[in-house]
């Protein structure tokens, strides 16, 4: 990933987390991988579990942060979801698939921060 790319992806993911924790979230693990991907940010949501996938965009050329969580993606962060609950030995837990939109201008000042609950449904 280049390296502009990937200070995006950083920054949109640190002020993701100041996002979630000025909402009452409390962060239990950042960038959680297993052999079948990775999740940005798990946190407690109350006594909810929230798999947090972090969309960072500049400009909206390529769609907004929301529209590129593709269906291929969001099956994805599921399987990882019910990875990571199978590992902890999670049995009968509330969770569920949260994304933070983050929406840089094109000269990279922060536009907008928006938080999706539930924004994917658990999928088989």
């Amino acid at each position: 990933m280049p390296n502009a790319r990937r200070a995006l992806g950083q920054l949109g993911e640190e002020l993701a987390a100041q996002h979630l924790q000025r909402q009452g979230y409390v962060i239990v693990e950042r960038n959680y991988r297993c052999p079948r991907g990775e999740v940005d940010i798990i946190a407690r949501d109350g006594e909810r579990l929230a798999f947090v996938e972090v969309r960072a965009r500049r400009g909206t050329a390529f769609g907004t942060p929301k529209e590129s969580i593709t269906p291929k993606k969001q099956a994805r962060l599921a399987t990882v979801a019910r990875n990571y609950l199978q590992e902890k030995g999670y049995v009968d837990v509330d969770w569920g698939i949260d994304v933070v939109a983050v929406q840089f201008t094109r000269s990279g000042v922060l536009q907008r921060i928006e938080l999706i609950r539930n924004a994917v449904m658990e999928t088989t």
